[in-house]
């Protein structure tokens, strides 16, 4: 009937042709996902298109004066000054607290004279 060369044909041609399969389904997954990414990239690019329309809508300069004029009326707010601006180099600068550790036992609980209540992250 069969000799084993014919078995052992038959075995190589249904592996082949299932080797064959798995790569035609792989290669389809990844088209499918690779399509998938595409829409998502078109989609981001077109929200962020529409964010930039909308950003220049909002600072266009005839629009902000305009605000600008209705909520000075609305809310008699006053223009600012320049001496009411200051730059970085002008800030004083911040006084250092510097906390005192030396009361601090192992494991983070603090053994202190006055009658404090740790619950959690809450000092009361």
């Amino acid at each position: 009937m069969f000799r084993t060369s014919d078995i052992v044909l038959i075995a190589v041609m249904v592996s082949a042709a299932a080797f064959t399969y798995k790569t035609k389904h792989e290669a389809e997954d990844q088209l499918s996902t690779m399509r998938k990414i595409e829409a998502q990239i078109r989609f981001e690019e077109d929200s962020i298109d529409l964010l930039k329309a909308d950003w220049s809508l909002l600072t266009q300069p005839s629009r902000l004066q305009k605000l600008a004029e209705i909520y000075a009326a609305e809310l008699e707010l006053q223009p600012v000054e320049a001496h009411q601006i200051v730059g970085l180099d002008e800030l004083p600068a911040r006084p250092m607290e510097i906390e005192d550790f030396s009361t601090e036992r192992l494991g983070g609980m603090a053994e202190t004279e006055t009658d404090k209540t740790i619950t959690g992250a809450v000092v009361q």
